[in-house]
């Protein structure tokens, strides 16, 4: 299936007809469908313009997740260009490439996600700039953030500026049942683990239950410093996350701090999911 699309959205790139969206997108729904992963939205993703979508990042079915939901394009780190198959297939996708290790180069992709957003395509960018556990939500790095917003800023502002929203992807059962903490790295894809095993045993375990909650849309109109955009995404991602790890999705349109107790009862919770 991975080569017929290939060979279909090339063509269409080619020529300029439309349908990339709707191919990639019923692409990774089909995909979704043989890994068996059931999904559920929380909130409301903004429709009718490109978005910049900032999420936490678990593992290579976040792609599949996120991707079966709205025809979006990706930001990845510059390995996944020569990976067999994966590759062009997400150059098809058109994924932006980046070499975090140099910052010369950064501006290039900055330029690139500017430019996807301008041209219609939602981005999705992991701000973590790795993938964790599944457990938390890991810092934000604001350096390519920051770059993306004060871009953004710089070609449009006002009503037509940028909006930036705040995804939070939680893998929350496993066979119709709660996962529990220790359960996660199932799911989770992080450290040295190896892809191949990891598929395999994704695939072996069964049905996994996955919750994308959406939270509340910021212009990227240079209101808010870069370090401050980047907090206040972090918060809100993490906001999300656990309420979805809580059981307890809260609306994304009304945002809560997270109280101090959180580790606390995100534990509480684990032992009676168990």
């Amino acid at each position: 299936m991975t080569p017929l699309l290939i060979s279909i959205q090339w063509v269409l790139g080619k020529l300029g007809l439309p349908g990339w969206g709707f191919i990639a997108s019923n692409y990774y729904k089909v995909l979704r469908g043989l890994l068996r992963i059931r999904v559920r939205v929380v909130g409301t993703p903004v429709h009718g313009r490109a978005v910049l979508y900032v999420s936490n990042h678990v593992s290579w079915s976040d792609i599949v997740v996120i991707g079966s939901l709205a025809p979006v394009a990706f930001v990845a780190k510059r390995e996944v260009a020569s990976w067999p198959l994966v590759g062009i297939t997400a150059k098809i996708q058109r994924t932006v490439f980046v070499d975090r290790t140099r910052r010369h180069q950064t501006g290039d992709a900055v330029s690139q996600i500017v430019e996807r957003l301008k041209g219609g395509t939602s981005v999705v960018l992991f701000a973590e700039g790795t993938s964790s556990d599944g457990n938390r939500v890991l810092p934000f790095r604001s350096a390519l953030l920051g770059s993306v917003e004060d871009a953004a800023a710089a070609h449009q502002g006002g009503a037509d500026a940028i909006l930036i929203q705040p995804i939070a992807i939680t893998y929350t059962g496993q066979q119709g049942m709660p996962m529990r903490r220790s359960q996660r790295p199932l799911v989770a894809w992080y450290g040295d683990l190896d892809f191949m095993p990891h598929i395999k045993r994704f695939v072996g375990e069964g049905v996994v239950d996955a919750v994308v909650s959406y939270g509340p849309p910021v212009p990227a109109d240079g209101t808010l410093d870069r370090k401050a955009m980047t907090r206040k995404l972090h918060e809100d991602v993490r906001r999300l996350m656990v309420s979805a790890l809580r059981g307890r999705p809260i609306p994304a349109n009304q945002p809560q701090p997270v109280a101090p107790s959180v580790t606390v009862d995100l534990v509480a919770q684990e032992k009676i999911s168990a």
